[in-house]
């Protein structure tokens, strides 16, 4: 079968999971990167959202199946527990990052760094003022739940792939990283597995929205 190709921008924290994923299990892959909406992407997902796959005849779309396919299709570290309890935990971190603390923290918040709403191509103030209080519980949750130094178990997972490109994100737009700073169990978190050769080999070089801007 021939190689496994990964489509889309590399600064989408979408993207950059499944480059994490790829890069933890050794697997040897093409990375395409545009935007959404580009040709190559919507030939896989008509809705034009990245990231998108295709690895021989197989395509799909959304890093959520993506990863699950990486996981059950090739060998290396396995990114899911193998019990029953931690295999679910994994998915229920997965989920929560997804449904809660992306679209709030990332669709709603960061949004405003880099495709501002506000007057003159400005971050809408009332926007971030108002995304602020609803982000201080799931930080606060999340330095409860990584105490350990992952979110499941002892081992790094899935969970763990999903939440980290957010808070990189989060670490560069002030409001966000004073609540980082605030949160000393996920601070250490979020060093350490910045540290890890799959993350360092997979940083993208633009955070999102810097082309559009440039």
């Amino acid at each position: 079968m021939s190689q496994l190709e990964l489509i889309g921008g590399a600064a989408s924290n979408y993207v950059w999971v499944c480059r994490i994923a790829l890069e933890e299990k050794g697997i040897p892959y093409t990375h395409t990167s545009v935007m959404p909406h580009s040709p190559e992407v919507t030939a896989i997902n008509p809705l034009g959202k990245i990231p998108v796959m295709r690895h021989g005849d197989v395509t799909l779309c959304e890093s959520r199946a993506i990863c699950h396919y990486i996981e059950r299709t090739f060998d290396g570290p396995s990114l899911v527990p193998s019990d029953a309890e931690g295999a679910a935990k994994t998915e229920q971190w997965i989920s929560i990052v997804n449904t809660a603390i992306d679209p709030l923290w990332v669709r709603t918040y960061f949004r405003e760094y880099i495709f501002p709403t506000g007057p003159n191509g400005t971050a809408n103030r009332d926007a971030i003022a108002a995304a602020l209080p609803r982000m201080k519980p799931h930080f606060e949750m999340l330095d409860r739940a990584v105490a350990s130094g992952y979110l499941v178990g002892g081992g790094f997972t899935l969970a763990d792939i999903n939440l980290i490109p957010i808070l990189y994100y989060m670490n560069t737009a002030p409001e966000a990283a004073e609540l980082l700073a605030q949160s000393p169990n996920l601070t250490a978190y979020l060093r350490m597995h910045m540290d890890r050769p799959a993350v360092k080999a997979t940083m993208p070089a633009q955070r999102p929205g810097a082309a559009r801007a440039a």
